[in-house]
């Protein structure tokens, strides 16, 4: 029978808790540590309060590291002293310098939501519904200094459909990541090896980080474009216009001739670029809590012939 792995996880949203958990829960590997960013206010009082991968670990006994920074010596000591087999990195949301990577006897794994070497980066969810690509995935690979650029060991497809929003990719996403963590942790016990394949880098594009600007709608593109970068923005963060928030929206393949940015109707149509229309179907206007077009239109919050900007 193999010999269960000593892991170092490394990662802090839900994203990341969601193989934590598989690993402790589905396997004999042994979590002997977690490396998450510190505690930081969240709720309406602001409290200091850990990640999702933090409360879990405390939840466990498993020693918990929230370290700044991995540049300094001592914290790469520390690191190293924990004689992991392995460490695997889900959206932790530090560089790892060459002493971390090296540390571990297997080195570092990362579980990214991409199909690389597509979609390289911080928003690789987001930007391919943005993009409008008919799939996505997981790849776990290998990690090297560069900026996801490492050999990836397996990879896990995922359709993106007409409802898709970063919301339920986000969490499909997250399963498929925890699955093939433990494929690869189940092979790499039995064989003590790391089969991957290097990327090509002529095929990669790059995931920027979001900003709160990317959420502005320009009612010149496409219905279809305007309606794949408010479910990719969904939910953050949101997309809107001066006037409010629009939380939902559906694609039509109508067409009209009224000027760009127009709500023409009290189904919520809205002319876009090139005569295409798009059906807004939940909005929140400042101050408000989400509401559907008729309870817009009866609360005057929306007007039927304004021109949206």
């Amino acid at each position: 029978m193999a010999e269960p792995l000593k892991i170092i996880f490394m990662g802090t949203p839900d994203f990341a808790a969601t193989a934590l958990k598989a690993i402790h829960e589905n396997s004999a590997h042994e979590v002997i540590a977690l490396y998450s960013q510190p505690p930081r206010p969240r709720g309406r009082g602001h409290k200091l309060q850990p990640s999702p991968t933090h409360e879990y670990a405390d939840s466990l006994g498993i020693p918990v590291y929230t370290p700044l920074s991995l540049k300094k010596r001592e914290a790469q000591t520390e690191f190293a002293s924990l004689n992991a087999d392995i460490a695997i990195v889900a959206a932790y949301g530090l560089i790892l310098p060459k002493a971390v990577l090296d540390a571990p006897k297997y080195g570092c794994l990362n579980i990214h939501a991409s199909l690389l070497p597509r979609w390289r980066g911080a928003s690789p969810i987001q930007r391919a519904i943005w993009a409008g690509d008919a799939t996505t995935g997981v790849t776990i690979m290998q990690m090297d200094e560069g900026l996801d650029t490492g050999p990836m060991i397996i990879k896990g497809e995922i359709p993106i459909t007409p409802q898709t929003t970063t919301a339920t990719l986000h969490d499909d996403l997250a399963t498929i990541g925890a699955d093939l963590t433990l494929n690869v942790l189940k092979n790499l016990a039995q064989s003590g090896q790391l089969e991957a394949e290097q990327q090509n880098d002529a095929e990669t594009c790059y995931a920027p980080l979001l900003k709160k600007e990317d959420g502005r709608i320009d009612w010149s593109q496409s219905a279809a474009e305007i309606d794949r970068q408010i479910r990719s923005l969904n939910p953050w963060p949101g997309t809107y216009t001066d006037q409010f928030k629009i939380k939902s929206a559906t694609l039509t393949n109508e067409t009209t001739d009224k000027p760009i940015g127009t709500l023409f109707d009290k189904r919520g149509s809205i002319a876009c670029g090139a005569g295409s229309v798009l059906k807004i179907t939940a909005l929140q206007p400042a101050g408000k809590k989400a509401m559907d077009i008729p309870a817009a239109l009866n609360g005057g919050y929306i007007k039927i012939g304004v021109i949206l900007a």
